[in-house]
């Protein structure tokens, strides 16, 4: 398997792992320049979360190295809870205050 493969086999494992329709996933990488995606070094998931219809929020995660070889369930999981972190996050500042 190739590490293109394993990439988007993490990006649809990650997307059924977070089931929520207010997130986006893109999955970018060093040699393809998708729409939206900047060239970087390493392959990266790009998460837009989407807070009331309306706010939308982003966050890179890298994939370093040092996860390549990583199983693609352990990566998963470990992507998952990186955008559940990054939720929690906004959502604290989101509804923190009511």
């Amino acid at each position: 398997m190739t590490l293109e493969e394993k990439f988007r086999l993490l990006s649809e494992e990650v997307m059924k792992n977070m089931a929520n329709p207010d997130l986006d996933l893109e999955l970018c990488f060093p040699n393809e320049a998708e729409e939206g995606c900047e060239v970087k070094k390493y392959p990266y998931l790009r998460v837009k979360y989407v807070v009331e219809g309306h706010d939308l929020y982003e966050k890179e995660i890298d994939i370093d190295p040092e996860y390549w070889e990583k199983d693609v369930k352990d990566l998963a999981n470990f992507v998952s809870f990186q955008i559940q972190q990054f939720m929690e996050e906004i959502d604290s500042v989101e509804y923190g205050g009511e």
